[in-house]
């Protein structure tokens, strides 16, 4: 069985991630990029997915219940998977927390490393610009080169209030004399952090590159294909999102909103976040991953100065620390992640989702994978010490991300410990 490997957060599933999965897909099946518009109809339909290939699986790993961008997910882990393997992926893993928090390196060799694991032969990825992976592979090649890195610290040295980015930007644009927009563009920003890590990594993985497809990434406004952070806008407004999701996501996006479980309240995330950060020491914030270069102590500082979570990340934040990796390092410590947390690669995979065509995957899986995979959470207590505090940390999140459900009859404690997969039929 062809094994296609997905990196994703689903926050929310809507019709842009079903094109994705269905044309990752064709590709696999066919080898070749196309102009095929079939997508609208299919995406449209209550849950019907063309199945272009039989002998083709999707797996996803998916961030857990708190994403990249630091902050919760709008709709739980559970929810989110389950919403995405009854629209078109065969089966969906986890992210362990410490990798789904890290900076976009950690978060894709996290992520890269467990479908490589689960025998992913291929890895699916949206970019803006699908017709040049070669370009891709030569600038993530370069980024790898050990001489590039240490003129990117020069660089960084002569001019301290210069961003990472800005300077990674400047020599890459020197030594390929020529413009590299792929270093500004969301969607290959990630691309090439896959593309590092299938190489660090020694992997045997095909990558795809598929045409991102609607609303640019955090773009606003109307689209028949708006962006996911667009739908987390309408959701948090109270609007209907069902025209832009498939019809099964919307089926599971529907009865968790009417249950109560949503966590679409800023205000209560951020109070509650606020509250945990200013239980913390200085010295907890210094063995935060990531907060070098004074950064913990200024996150501290900030904690113990302003009255709002805002104001305690837009004070931290500097051109040298954007404000995303502020926000991160705030999760971080409001969850008890240290450093050394994510030294290794995850040590399991924690199954969410699967339909028959993942559990032939998971039996395929089971004879060579790599790490362990979990479909029942009292697995863990047999891994070892390491895989047990990464497992708790997830369930001690998953407890904290209840607290953010519009129904306080669903803040419920201890659910990571009980739940186990859900099999779609």
């Amino acid at each position: 069985m062809k094994t296609i490997g997905i990196v994703s957060e689903y926050n929310p599933f809507h019709q842009g991630h079903a094109w994705h999965v269905e044309e990752s897909r064709r590709q696999a099946a066919y080898g070749k990029m196309g102009d095929t518009d079939y997508a609208s109809e299919i995406l449209r339909s209550a849950g019907t997915i063309c199945d272009t290939d039989t002998d083709t699986a999707v797996v996803a790993v998916m961030s857990g219940d708190f994403v990249q961008r630091g902050e919760a997910a709008v709709f739980s882990k559970y929810a989110r998977a389950e919403a995405a393997c009854r629209s078109g992926v065969d089966l969906v893993i986890e992210l362990p927390l410490p990798w789904a928090l890290a900076s976009a390196e950690g978060f894709a060799r996290g992520a890269v490393s467990l479908l490589a694991s689960l025998g992913a032969a291929y890895l699916s990825f949206g970019s803006e610009s699908a017709g040049k992976l070669t370009e891709l592979k030569e600038l993530a090649g370069l980024l790898l080169d050990p001489l590039f890195v240490e003129e990117v610290r020069d660089c960084l040295k002569k001019n301290p209030a210069q961003s990472f980015a800005s300077a990674r930007q400047i020599c890459a644009e020197r030594r390929l004399q020529r413009a590299a927009p792929e270093l500004q563009q969301p969607n290959n920003i990630l691309a090439l952090e896959y593309l590092k890590a299938i190489r660090e990594l020694n992997l045997s993985m095909t990558p795809l590159a598929v045409m991102r497809r609607g609303a640019l990434h955090d773009q606003a406004g109307e689209s028949d294909f708006p962006s996911a952070s667009e739908l987390r806008n309408r959701v948090r407004g109270g609007r209907e999102i069902s025209a832009f999701v498939p019809g099964a996501a919307d089926a599971v996006f529907r009865r968790e909103s009417a249950a109560g479980r949503i966590a679409a309240d800023l205000e209560r995330q951020d109070l509650l976040m606020l509250s945990r950060l200013r239980f913390l020491k200085e010295e907890d914030f210094l063995t935060l991953p990531d907060a070098s270069d004074g950064l913990g102590k200024r996150l501290y500082r900030a904690v113990r100065r302003e009255s709002s979570y805002d104001a305690v990340i837009h004070a931290a934040a500097t051109r040298r620390y954007p404000l995303a990796r502020v926000r991160r390092l705030c999760c971080c410590a409001a969850l008890g992640i240290k450093e050394n947390d994510r030294s290794l690669l995850p040590p399991f995979a924690r199954i969410l989702a699967f339909n028959e065509k993942g559990r032939a995957l998971l039996r395929n899986a089971a004879e060579r994978a790599e790490v362990p995979t979990l479909t029942k959470p009292a697995q863990v207590s047999g891994l070892g010490t390491a895989a047990r505090e990464i497992f708790e940390c997830d369930a001690n999140a998953h407890d904290f991300y209840t607290l953010l459900y519009s129904s306080a009859e669903q803040r419920i404690c201890g659910e990571d410990w009980r739940k186990g997969p859900l099999i779609c039929s």
